[in-house]
């Protein structure tokens, strides 16, 4: 039964929220998100959770656009190539040394920060708006 109240509950909230989907559609996407969690979180009982995501759904409701969603998503980016060069640098340094471990732990980072920057330009290019749309 707390199954079907649920489910009934996201479903009237998606409905009061899609004519807002129009103006931000990530922030409205986020808001939803948000919301499933307060719905989890109350069937879980946990209400400090669901205190703490209500804060951060008048947050989002009251401060969050689109455009700076997908400036966020960008420092992220940004961040992450700094750390592929970081580790690129380390790597380089390691090699001049020649000690096999280090280079070996070295070319490792590289490759997880190399992998997060790939995640975080994959999210980037799921929210930014296409060229050819506008």
């Amino acid at each position: 039964m707390k199954f079907l109240s649920s489910l009934l509950m996201v479903t009237v909230c998606g409905i009061w929220a899609a004519p807002s989907m129009a103006a931000e559609p990530l922030c409205e996407a986020k808001r939803a998100d948000i919301q499933a969690q307060i719905e989890q979180a109350r069937i879980a009982g946990n209400s400090d959770q669901e205190a703490g995501l209500e804060k951060a759904l008048g947050e989002n409701t009251e401060h969050c656009t689109d455009a700076s969603l997908i400036k966020a998503q960008e420092k992220k980016v940004l961040e992450a190539k700094q750390e592929v060069g970081k580790r690129q640098s380390d790597l380089d340094k390691a090699m001049k040394k020649g000690d096999p471990d280090k280079i070996n732990k070295r070319k490792d980072k590289l490759a997880e920060s190399r992998k997060e920057l790939q995640d975080e330009q994959q999210k980037l290019e799921q929210i930014q708006p296409d060229e050819d749309d506008e």
